[in-house]
């Protein structure tokens, strides 16, 4: 089928006015000019959407959509408090409410134009939401403990996961599997050290790392919210013995430097707000990338991570919307607008940030960052179909002189006409995925209204 409209942006080079893309399959078979492929392919069947940008599928680097049912519950707050409220909502929620909170983020990822996602997980939900319908993704198993004594428990239970997973994705090849410690301040130290050395064959990883100030705080000082003592005031503590958190005097950073889970081939640091340049220096020598979360650090006033001294360092940076219990939305538009409009309010003129920066972190970087760029993130033949469709016809930029500044500046998910992955429709205006949408909308206002009942 060829694929038409007014722009086509490839990502990795200029964008195409006029343009088509020619898909068989799976895979991008050709690009160009539209009256060259018209030419070229006459008996090819076209769709063409006129005012409207095709490129390719959003890559959220890092999401947690079995949380996208508490969206809009814990607001107003700073990341400590906003956490702790969020883990007395979280103990409501049954198997089947997270399967259907998951369900629900996959429905919202798709109608808006998100083809690939990263997601940290210890229940497994995003895992079996995204395998059902044919999202493409990292899916990480969460694993941690406080307690020594579980560590091979813990671990074992991960690893038992990640295998079911694996064996049920075989010949599939839309999701890979890796691992995920638990935040640092939750997580012995002893399971960064497990996790390194099962991630040695190239084992998808991923870690929160340097997010809050509380986060570093605990680190550094051993003294924040996250404590183990101020945990336990709050109804969070650990029900094990041991002693209070040990300050490291060092930067998160540098800590889980020292169990060697940043040298595996396969990192991704989540965050990265509260890094210096040795941090920096240190992330960049491993070659671990980095998912920033602008929308979700504002929120939570949890701080600006320096971009512009992460692409001076040639740090392999992706653009993740984190949870919809934080953001409300799985929307990578607004994380590239917001985003940008932070860094050129804090970086300033010298460092300006532009609209095609931020878009190309959306698809190519992020599909870098997570070892996918061979197969997604730009429009190329030979790449899989991983494509979607924007209306600009009701852009205020219109007539649209730069496509890049249309999308970034005034685009909205709801402009999204089409979300392609691997050849198949998934979304057209209408769900094409095969899931029960209105059960599911269903369950996600049932499963609201309990949580809104117990305060």
């Amino acid at each position: 089928m060829l694929l038409s409209a007014k722009y086509v942006l490839p990502v990795s080079s200029d964008f195409i006015e006029d343009g088509s893309v020619l898909v068989r399959d799976d895979q991008i078979a050709d690009i160009g000019p539209s009256a060259q492929l018209r030419q070229r392919y006459p008996q090819e069947p076209e769709t063409d959407y006129g005012l409207a940008a095709i490129l390719p599928g959003f890559i959220d680097c890092h999401t947690h959509l079995e949380y996208s049912v508490l969206r809009g519950l814990v607001h107003d707050s700073p990341y400590a408090a906003w956490k702790l409220r969020l883990s007395k909502k979280e103990r409501l929620l049954t198997t089947m409410d997270w399967e259907d909170s998951a369900a629900l983020g996959v429905l919202e990822a798709l109608r808006s134009g998100v083809t690939t996602i990263a997601d940290i997980t210890d229940t497994g939900a995003p895992f079996r939401a995204a395998a059902n319908v044919g999202l493409r993704g990292v899916i990480y198993r969460e694993c941690g403990t406080v307690d020594r004594h579980k560590l091979d428990f813990v671990f074992d239970q991960a690893t038992q996961d990640i295998a079911e997973w694996r064996e049920h994705e075989r010949g599939r090849q839309l999701l890979r599997i890796g691992i995920a410690p638990t935040a640092l301040y939750k997580c012995h130290p002893e399971m960064f050290h497990k996790i390194a050395a099962y991630a040695t064959d190239g084992t998808p990883v991923a870690l929160h790392l340097a997010g809050s100030r509380e986060e570093y705080d605990f680190v550094r000082y051993g003294a924040s919210p996250f404590s183990v003592h101020a945990t336990e005031v709050e109804g969070e503590g650990y029900s094990i013995e041991m002693p209070p958190w040990l300050a490291t005097g060092v930067s998160p950073v540098q800590y889980v430097l020292n169990w060697g889970i940043l040298d595996v081939p396969n990192v991704l640091a989540v965050h990265c707000v509260h890094v210096d340049d040795a941090d920096i220096e240190a992330l960049a020598e491993r070659d671990v990338a980095v998912a920033l979360c602008s929308r979700c650090n504002a929120q939570l006033a949890m701080g600006v991570a320096p971009l512009p001294k992460f692409i001076r360092a040639g740090l392999c940076l992706g653009l993740g919307t984190d949870s919809p219990a934080a953001t409300d939305a799985t929307d990578m538009i607004a994380e590239m607008r917001i985003g940008m409009l932070i860094q050129r309010a804090v970086a300033g003129r010298i460092k300006f940030v532009t609209a095609q920066r931020m878009l190309e972190l959306g698809t190519l970087g992020s599909a870098r960052a997570l070892g996918l760029s061979d197969q997604v993130g730009s429009l190329e033949p030979g790449k899989q179909a991983d494509i979607i469709c924007l209306d600009l016809s009701n852009s205020n930029q219109a007539p649209t002189h730069d496509p890049n500044s249309a999308i970034v500046n005034t685009a909205t998910q709801d402009n999204v006409l089409l979300t392609m992955i691997a050849g198949k429709i998934l979304y057209d205006g209408h769900h094409r995925s095969g899931l029960d949408v209105e059960r599911i909308f269903a369950r996600a206002e049932e499963i609201r209204q309990k949580l809104r009942s117990n305060h």
